[in-house]
């Protein structure tokens, strides 16, 4: 996945994702035939007129306290050199190669990596912890395909937006997977119709009919660098979620949402001035975007401008008339209301357009328990624990589903 931040006080998007399985129950990955477009403004674009490094105030911030160092994303670790020597060698006769590998990545005894939102994890960090989210699980694999010669392409993938909270944040995630080709190198794409493998979390079936769009990989590594300035940022890490942001422009300075990223670390350290700047150059580029919008409204609050405030969220209202979990806040208000069945019409509502928001399940599961319908309830557990991000959440889930199981409730 890819991030993109925006402020809560006013409510936004970017691009984002979830197909029908986001995360496989016990770590699959796929091969499937490749799909053709790509996300809103997640293409390597070189920018027009002034460039977008001139946004940088390296002054305002101190020096991170990790270092930010881009050899590092795709750097393989003496464990995956192991591991990569081992898939070449076992490779016998005539057999692909990329299928030896995705057999590698995918067997119980071996790799076996898990679905993990929680952080960004670079080649060798995904490979060490055996999780990863999906621009993590990209990088591992581009890794090795590199380093075993295997032609490979990055592609951003058309999906539903997908949204997650973190303190006085929301963030909007986008798709992205990665292609090995079977054209032998040397031997133009013109002349031979290979067969290509998309590696990715979803299923084959929950890609069918998407489309997507080949990216750059300086732009993949821009995309790396943006979410761990998102994620340290929702940790309150400026100077870090600074860095972070600083290196994703360097590696792509037409990335829309490293810019957006950028603006909001400003708007967080109090330099409103170079918040506006940054938000009005992804808007010079891309008139709609939401999550710019969405932050300018916010940055022109906070510095007393009323009126532009205003008028920039008309310009939203327009492009976007509810906000990401506008029905699930307004069934939570319900709740403490005891309005437990509008609750649950207004969070069915929320559902309509987030399907797959594991937070807007579980909330639906507590009004189905105000309203003694455990059976719904239950199922809405479920999905929260299928759809949710990471191995403590769905223990947390598998939990309070166990507890509305439990005898004495009944």
């Amino acid at each position: 996945m890819f991030l993109v931040p925006f402020v809560h006080p006013v409510s936004a998007v970017g691009t984002a994702p979830p197909l029908s399985r986001h995360r496989a129950v016990a770590m699959r990955l796929f091969a499937a035939a490749l799909a053709g477009a790509l996300l809103t403004g997640c293409a390597s674009r070189r920018e027009a007129g002034a460039p977008a490094t001139g946004l940088l105030r390296d002054h305002y911030f101190a020096e991170p306290a990790e270092p930010v160092d881009p050899a590092a994303v795709f750097a393989l670790s003496p464990p995956m050199l192991q591991f990569a020597r081992a898939t070449r060698s076992s490779t016998q006769g005539a057999r692909d190669l990329r299928h030896t590998l995705l057999e590698a990545l995918t067997a119980r005894d071996q790799l076996q990596l898990d679905y993990d939102d929680g952080r960004t994890r670079n080649a060798a960090e995904a490979f060490d912890n055996r999780a990863g989210n999906c621009l993590s699980l990209v990088l591992m694999t581009a890794a090795f395909a590199k380093y075993l010669e295997l032609p490979l392409r990055y592609q951003s993938v058309q999906v539903r937006p997908l949204y997650s909270r973190a303190p006085d944040l929301t963030l909007a995630s986008g798709h992205i997977n990665v292609v090995l080709s079977g054209r032998p190198r040397g031997i133009s794409r013109d002349l031979v119709r290979e067969d290509e493998l998309t590696v990715d979390f979803v299923p084959p079936e929950d890609l069918r009919g998407v489309s997507a769009r080949p990216l750059a990989e300086h732009t993949v590594v821009a995309m790396y660098m943006n979410n761990r300035a998102a994620e340290t940022l929702a940790a309150g890490q400026h100077a870090q979620a600074y860095a972070w942001a600083r290196e994703a422009l360097r590696q792509d300075p037409g990335y829309l949402p490293g810019i957006n990223t950028l603006a909001v670390i400003y708007l967080r350290a109090g330099h409103l001035p170079e918040a506006e700047a940054a938000l009005q150059h992804v808007l010079a580029q891309a008139p709609e975007d939401e999550a710019a919008l969405s932050n300018l409204v916010g940055t022109l609050h906070r510095a007393g401008r009323s009126a532009d405030a205003a008028a920039a969220a008309a310009r939203l209202q327009r492009i976007q008339p509810y906000p990401p979990f506008h029905f699930l806040d307004l069934g939570r208000q319900a709740l403490r209301e005891g309005r437990a069945d509008q609750a649950r019409e207004l969070i069915a509502r929320e559902l309509r357009r987030q399907p797959y928001q594991h937070e807007a399940h579980f909330w639906a599961a507590v009004a189905d328990t105000v309203l003694g319908d455990e059976k719904a309830a239950a199922q809405h557990l479920r999905m929260a624990r299928e759809y949710s991000g990471s191995p403590q959440q769905r223990a947390l889930y598998s939990a309070k589903l166990q507890s509305l199981r439990s005898p004495e409730l009944h």
